[in-house]
């Protein structure tokens, strides 16, 4: 009985433990939002070993190119630092759902685990498009992390938008 609550800790405390990394992650990813200007503010950072090896956010207007979502350069930075296209041991971390072309850029890239902030009820490309489904792909996908913080941040530049 001892050995069964014993091991129901130890559960507990690990998933404290990816909790508080995950959130940690995410943290930097809002970051990387907040530094937008002009731009839908999406952040997005690749770690690799607990390490962040990329941090990106979007740039599409400033570049004036349509793939200069935060994924898609967080992604491309990743993979000059290692060298390689396959980020199998890497986790991404941002903070609005991939859309279809940077969700098939994850699954392209075998990033390992996706952790996202906000769902995109119309386009989200695991929680509406379920790309994840249509591939062989093995990422695992956590949607929802500090999703009130990244809902927010959205939201105010939607509504400074409207103004």
């Amino acid at each position: 009985m001892n050995l069964d609550l014993s091991q129901r800790l130890l559960w507990i405390l690990r998933k404290i433990k990816i909790m508080n990394k995950t959130n940690y992650y995410m943290q930097i990813a809002l970051e990387q939002a907040k530094q937008v200007n002009g731009e839908i503010p999406v952040g997005a950072v690749i770690v690799r070993n607990d390490e962040i090896i990329s941090r990106a956010f979007n740039t599409k207007e400033q570049d004036k190119d349509v793939t200069s979502h935060a994924e898609i350069i967080a992604i491309k930075n990743a993979s000059k630092v290692l060298n390689n296209w396959r980020l199998e041991d890497c986790d991404l971390y941002v903070t609005l759902e991939p859309c279809p072309m940077c969700g098939w850029a994850i699954l392209q890239s075998r990033i390992k685990n996706l952790y996202f902030g906000s769902y995109d009820n119309q386009y989200g490309a695991f929680s509406v498009a379920h790309l994840d489904k249509i591939s062989d792909s093995k990422v695992k996908v956590y949607g929802g992390i500090c999703e009130t913080e990244c809902d927010s941040i959205l939201e105010k530049f939607f509504d400074d938008l409207r103004k």
